[in-house]
């Protein structure tokens, strides 16, 4: 039996970096996220457009954890909760990607007043905690006893890693929050280290792997690299993830620090390379619609109804109705415009009480990344 990793008490901020195996990787890694946030200044509205790939993002950090789900699944829960025909388990992986998605939209109001910190992570834990599993182990509380990484059940002598002892949490969640605030020579690099010592303590019960990876674009956003917090890294960690788990384990295994910032710079221009072309697709397909929908629908409500269905490419009538904030009369008519037009589709079509489901297909597309309308 193999003795459990655990963490390394003063390895952290990392001694030394050997600056020579990461400067190669600073500058292309930089540029790509200069580019992508150059178009977040492009895009009218990025919380209403890139809206999509927010979800995604919820739904791969979430399968990072175990959690089985699509995009198009989650929307289809989301637009009609009590007419789906999911298991109970399935419906609890979907409440728990949802509020991934209400922590991030917290975490972006409260950021707007107050700087990125321990009081932000607690309430933020919080929200992606809230009538979940997990919901009973003290939400928005640091942990008080040892938890332990490896199989579910497995005692402690079996686990794969086991984290700080819950007696020296708090002094060492105090120095997260020291460097994360710290003038440090390199902003993506200080992120990788913030992020692996998060992982490395975790602080929390149940969620440290998501609150992990939802930090990332907070941190972004609030040392001014990118415009607002939407970078989407989960992709590359869960196409990676025996990788991402090796290249956090080994910085407790060997205090291999500058092996596990290669890792995460990489990533970072992979996704920031990514995420540009996905949103360059999206703002490509908004600008085509934006004319033909308000010529086919000569509505001055068009613009509006076209937002919306960006913000939920699956949805019900009633859902328009009610959240796009149009008048009932119109709606109905939009609708039906735009399904005529091949715009929208019904994928599931209504019964009784079970009312149909639209989908924004080719938005839906760019999102999953493959052709599924």
């Amino acid at each position: 039996m193999s003795t459990p990793i655990a963490y390394q008490v003063g390895g952290f901020p990392p001694p030394a970096l050997s600056w020579e195996k990461l400067i190669p990787l600073l500058g292309p890694a930089s540029a790509a996220v200069a580019r992508y946030d150059g178009m977040l200044a492009a895009i009218p509205n990025p919380r209403v457009l890139l809206s999509p790939m927010t979800t995604q993002e919820a739904v791969l950090s979430s399968k990072i954890e175990g959690t089985q789900a699509t995009i198009g699944e989650v929307l289809e829960f989301e637009a009609d909760e009590s007419g789906t025909d999911f298991s109970s388990a399935r419906r609890e992986d979907f409440r728990e990607i949802l509020n991934y998605r209400r922590a991030m939209s917290l975490a972006e109001e409260m950021l707007t007043d107050l700087p990125l910190s321990l009081r932000v992570v607690r309430a933020v834990h919080a929200e992606l905690m809230r009538g979940v599993r997990g919901a009973d182990k003290a939400p928005g509380e640091f942990r008080r006893i040892s938890n332990w990484i490896g199989t579910p059940g497995c005692p402690i002598e079996e686990a794969r890693f086991v984290p700080i002892d819950a007696g020296a949490l708090a002094e060492a969640m105090g120095s997260w929050e020291t460097y994360l605030h710290g003038d440090e020579p390199d902003r993506l690099v200080q992120l990788a280290i913030l992020h692996a010592e998060f992982e490395a303590l975790h602080p929390f019960l149940d969620g440290n792997g998501r609150l992990g990876r939802l930090l990332i674009p907070l941190f972004l956003w609030q040392r001014g690299l990118i415009r607002r917090p939407m970078f989407y890294m989960s992709a590359y960690l869960e196409k990676n993830q025996e990788a991402y788990y090796e290249g956090l384990l080994s910085v407790s295994r060997t205090g291999n620090w500058t092996g596990w910032c290669k890792f995460f710079l990489a990533g970072v221009q992979e996704q920031a390379e990514a995420n540009l072309e996905k949103a360059q697709t999206i703002l490509a397909l908004y600008e085509e619609l934006k004319p033909r929908v308000a010529k086919l629908t000569r509505s001055q409500y068009a613009i509006l109804a076209l937002d919306w269905i960006f913000q939920r490419p699956i949805f019900t009538r009633a859902d328009f109705i009610t959240g796009a904030q149009v008048p009932e009369s119109t709606a109905k008519r939009l609708i039906a415009q735009l399904r005529d037009a091949g715009i929208l589709e019904e994928i599931r079509h209504g019964s009784g009480r079970r009312p149909a489901l639209l989908a924004f297909g080719r938005l839906f597309n760019i999102a999953e990344g493959k052709e599924f309308f």
